[in-house]
């Protein structure tokens, strides 16, 4: 059976400051494996890569996002702020939001696709 259109979401707040679906995968990425770099791993994304987003999102909001520990005998790790939690969540939201607007309107732009 072939998959429904989907609307992709991106909040623009100002220029370069934005949140879309690879911040909000990251940040469930942290959430979900305690690692910038391994959420990263999981995204196909560099550590380096990875971690300018981190610093973004926690330099555009009054909080941080993300807080991560430095590495060393015992490793470091990372997690998400109360914040980081409550903006990946509202942000899932408005995304389900986003998909429900949508769907008939693409659906009906789907059938008038030619075929390929």
């Amino acid at each position: 059976m072939a998959k429904a259109p989907a609307a992709h979401l991106r909040i623009t707040f100002r220029p370069a400051i934005s949140l879309g679906p690879g911040k909000a995968r990251l940040l469930e990425g942290i959430r979900d494996m305690g690692s910038i770099a391994a959420a990263g791993r999981r995204m196909g994304m560099s550590y380096k890569r990875a971690w300018i987003l981190v610093e973004e999102m926690n330099a555009a909001f009054k909080a941080p996002l993300v807080t991560a520990a430095k590495g060393g005998e015992h490793g470091g790790g990372a997690v998400l702020t109360k914040a980081g939690a409550d903006v990946l969540a509202r942000y899932r939201r408005m995304e389900a939001a986003t998909q429900r607007a949508v769907a008939r309107d693409a659906a009906a732009l789907k059938r008038m696709l030619a075929k390929g």
